[in-house]
């Protein structure tokens, strides 16, 4: 067995998503839009109606299209702010 058989991961210093986990991304852009401008840029039903965290964050896990979504806009936001 070799020495380095549990490398350590690598560094991805121009991937802003690296690190951040899908609830403190959503934290962020609702503190960044609202939830009322959050769900007109990204029509989804979590964002626009009774929204939650919760329940957002459930309804990413489960649905990957609008996962990537979500995160697009946060790359897309952190390069403007």
């Amino acid at each position: 067995m070799e020495k380095n058989a549990h490398k350590t991961p690598e560094k991805q210093p121009n991937n802003p998503l690296h690190g951040k986990t899908l609830e403190a991304i959503l934290v962020y852009l609702v503190s960044y839009y609202g939830w009322d401008e959050l769900g007109d840029i990204i029509h989804i039903n979590s964002f626009r109606n009774n929204p939650s965290l919760k329940s957002s964050l459930k309804f990413l896990r489960k649905t990957p299209w609008a996962r990537e979504k979500v995160e697009q806009l946060y790359v897309e936001t952190v390069k403007k702010a």
